[in-house]
């Protein structure tokens, strides 16, 4: 039976209607427990505004109606993905932070291959462990690509990795609104981004084919026990995501990562998660970047 057919066919006006205390927490706990992203009291009215438009989709009146769907009816098996997505935060940019992009090609990367000097043409592998829609990792191979047709002497593959079906969807589009592409610059956008205007609708940019075919995108919850990936990662990106997560998820999270670098790899994080840093036991090489010895 569809949610719709439990519910009242009296509507609630917006400004009247919201979650109740305890429904809110039961949402929140769903989500500390499923992907370990801390739900404040002072969330709610964000929550709200993300569910409301999708609980009138589904023909029902009120957050009530809704919750006693979620709990009361079964309603989290069709739901689940649903609200991971919706409550996610899912801020990204390209060329958010560049002093790491630059740490990567001036220092990381040469170091990398300097370990590997006696391999031919060896793959370097980066992953984006909390991608988003992939403007880092598509950031990530313009560096790369830069760099590897300047040098020479390298390959490289690059993984995204979220919980959130609807931004890696995006991520394997690969096409996004015109605007965020400012940060790129000049030389980078005329290299490696296509841009179209169809009548009537914004702008919008596609990665070049040359770039998408060596961006992978997978789904992961960093709350999993274990990752489904090589354990000889060059440089594993996980910035401005554990901000959301408790102390000890934190370090959970983190060490579950280590574990997929290989011995002199680099873990990043955000410049706001410099003292979640402190906890890790690896060397630090520059502002929120460690190296596995």
């Amino acid at each position: 039976m569809s949610p719709a057919a439990h519910a009242s066919t009296i509507r609630i006006d917006d400004d009247q209607d919201h979650l109740t205390a305890l429904d809110y927490k039961r949402i929140a706990t769903l989500i500390g427990d499923e992907v370990g992203i801390k739900l404040p009291p002072a969330k709610r009215l964000m929550v709200e505004g993300r569910l409301r438009k999708h609980i009138r989709a589904l023909g029902l009146a009120s957050f009530d109606a809704y919750c006693t769907y979620l709990f009361k009816q079964d309603g989290l098996v069709a739901e689940r993905s649903f609200l991971i997505d919706a409550v996610t935060t899912n801020k990204t940019d390209f060329f958010r932070e560049p002093e790491h992009f630059q740490c990567l090609e001036q220092r990381m990367v040469p170091a990398l291959l300097e370990q590997r000097r006696g391999e031919r043409q060896p793959v370097l592998k980066i992953w984006s462990a909390a991608s988003s829609t992939g403007a880092e990792a598509f950031t990530l191979a313009m560096v790369l690509a830069d760099l590897a047709a300047q040098r020479g002497d390298f390959r490289y593959a690059i993984l995204g990795t979220d919980i959130s079906t609807a931004v890696l969807a995006q991520g394997q589009r690969a096409v996004y609104p015109a605007e965020m592409i400012t940060p790129v610059p000049p030389a980078k956008q005329a290299r490696y981004l296509m841009f179209a205007r169809k009548a009537g609708t914004r702008s919008e940019v596609r990665i070049v084919p040359e770039l998408r075919r060596l961006v992978r995108f997978a789904r992961l919850n960093l709350m999993d026990k274990s990752y489904p990936f090589d354990t000889d990662v060059d440089v594993i990106f996980l910035r401005n995501v554990l901000i959301y997560f408790d102390k000890s998820d934190q370090e959970a999270v983190i060490a579950r990562l280590i574990k997929h670098l290989r011995p002199g790899g680099y873990l990043v994080l955000g410049h706001s998660e410099s003292m979640i840093g402190t906890a890790i036991t690896m060397r630090q090489v520059a502002p929120a970047v460690f190296q596995k010895p």
